[in-house]
């Protein structure tokens, strides 16, 4: 077994981060080469408030739309779960030191056990909101309930590998799926929805973005959905 773990937190590792980079590289490659071809849009865009209204949603408080409040918030926790707790606990810290070389600070471990049970219950949330909510279920598709599996699975299995008393496993079996898991979620990144941390800051570099009206998110989901999204 520590053989496994040794090769999975090693080359393992390497190559799948390596791979998410370069998946994330060519996503925006094609971003940037699609928004220079688009010269009538660039001299219509308005830079200014793109860069304000996208830096502004990286902390959307004022964004949050009224009956929305619960999921809102929701989201909200759980992003900020999923960036901190694999970027800055200290054991993850040591392999981002070993890899790419750069000292990085890091969160004790009762701060990251918090931001783990709150981004695991934030998970729960999500994941029943699509499943049980009809406009969201409307919109829902196979793969979005696997991501959301595929996140929960480093997350749940890290937080029983770091609690002995609560692990039904072997430490080292628990740590093997938890860094096999991560890893997954590593190759999801580039081919799936969750391309979105780098192509997010794109999004607002669009007339179409401008033209969109209050509303007009409730009006497409009906138009593409139905009946079934009215509800």
């Amino acid at each position: 077994m520590d053989g496994w773990l040794a090769v999975a937190t090693g080359p393992l590792f390497a190559f799948t981060f390596l791979v998410m980079l370069l998946g994330l590289a060519r996503h925006v490659l094609l971003q940037v080469w699609l928004v220079a071809t688009k010269t009538a849009t660039l001299r219509r865009l308005r830079w200014r408030q793109a860069v304000t209204d996208t830096l502004g949603w990286v902390v959307p408080v004022r964004h949050l739309v009224p009956g929305t409040l619960i999921l809102s918030l929701t989201s909200i926790l759980f992003h900020a779960g999923v960036i901190i707790v694999p970027i800055f606990l200290a054991g993850h810290v040591a392999l981002w030191e070993e890899l790419l070389g750069v000292d990085l600070p890091s969160i004790g471990h009762g701060l990251a056990d918090v931001l783990t049970v709150l981004t695991i219950g934030c998970l729960a949330v999500l994941f029943g909101y699509r499943l049980f909510i009809p406009r969201s279920r409307a919109l829902s598709r196979t793969s979005d309930y696997l991501i959301l599996i595929l996140i929960a699975l480093p997350f749940v299995s890290g937080y029983l590998a770091a609690h002995p008393g609560v692990n039904p496993l072997p430490w080292r079996s628990m740590m093997l799926i938890h860094v096999l898991g991560a890893e997954a979620l590593l190759l999801a990144v580039p081919f799936t929805k969750l391309a979105h941390v780098v192509l997010v800051f794109f999004d607002r570099l669009s007339l179409i973005h401008w033209q969109l009206r209050p509303g007009a998110g409730g009006r497409v989901a009906e138009a593409l959905c139905g009946k079934e999204a009215r509800v």
